[in-house]
């Protein structure tokens, strides 16, 4: 600590440190000085937070559209369902507007024309890019789920199952294994995409890193460390969605 102050009235006063000096410095005002390593902290959780929340509106969502999407286009000619076919209508305009608008206008709409009066910043921010998120979920998985061989919903309903345990116990689980990829690509993007809900006030990681350098007027260590931080959190979750995929080839092979 008391290096620390002597050094940095170096600094102020205009002294030449060596790097190591001046790297000390910048690094204990950024993440030890009032114990702003606790901000940090806090921004991961409100991070990771906003992600589970905004992950499983995605999944619900994508799921959802992607099952109605394809029972629409797997409808036998001249067997046309006119009530599946509206709502696959809204499912086809829900996708072209979501993945035609950039993400940053949507969360700027959410929070500051339709959630303007909500104070719950993270919610807001975890509802908009769940709802963004279940977009690309949904072309995902119909993609998985058109890829299989019709003979596999057709061998179901042999077997006397409906189309939801058709879909749920046969397709969905073979889709799954070749959707798997992607999907854990669209968890990653997920992740960092949260860093744009400190533009309608939402608290996490970024946010804590410009409360810092707003106090210390040193914007590069602030933003290096909130970057390793994201980078390590991308790191684990591929290694998770690494090891998961590991185990279905195992499970493939017995």
């Amino acid at each position: 600590m008391a290096l620390y102050e002597q050094w940095k009235a170096l600094i102020v006063g205009g002294a030449t440190l060596p790097f190591w000096q001046k790297f000390y410095v910048m690094f204990y005002q950024a993440f030890i000085e009032n114990e702003r390593w606790l901000q940090y902290l806090k921004g991961v959780g409100t991070t990771l937070l906003t992600t589970a929340m905004a992950l499983c509106i995605g999944v619900v969502l994508g799921v959802v559209v992607a099952v109605l999407r394809t029972a629409h286009d797997q409808q036998r000619p001249g067997r046309k369902n006119f009530c599946l076919g509206a709502v696959n209508a809204i499912a086809k305009v829900y996708v072209t507007v979501i993945r035609g608008t950039p993400m940053m206008v949507q969360l700027l709409i959410m929070g500051l024309v339709i959630f303007r009066s909500s104070r719950n910043f993270t919610v807001v921010g975890a509802l908009t890019l769940g709802i963004n998120s279940g977009a690309y979920v949904a072309e995902i998985i119909r993609g998985g789920l058109m890829s299989l061989d019709p003979g596999q919903s057709e061998a179901g309903r042999s077997l006397g199952l409906g189309y939801m345990d058709t879909m749920r116990f046969i397709v969905i689980p073979q889709a799954f294994k070749t959707i798997l990829p992607s999907l854990g690509n669209e968890f990653i993007i997920l992740l960092k995409d949260t860093s744009l809900i400190t533009v309608i006030g939402g608290k996490e990681l970024l946010y804590a890193a410009q409360g810092i350098y707003g106090r210390t007027y040193e914007t590069m260590y602030p933003l290096v460390g909130t970057a390793c931080i994201y980078l390590l959190l991308v790191m684990g979750f591929s290694w998770l969605q690494g090891k998961l995929e590991r185990r279905l080839r195992q499970s493939d092979r017995r």
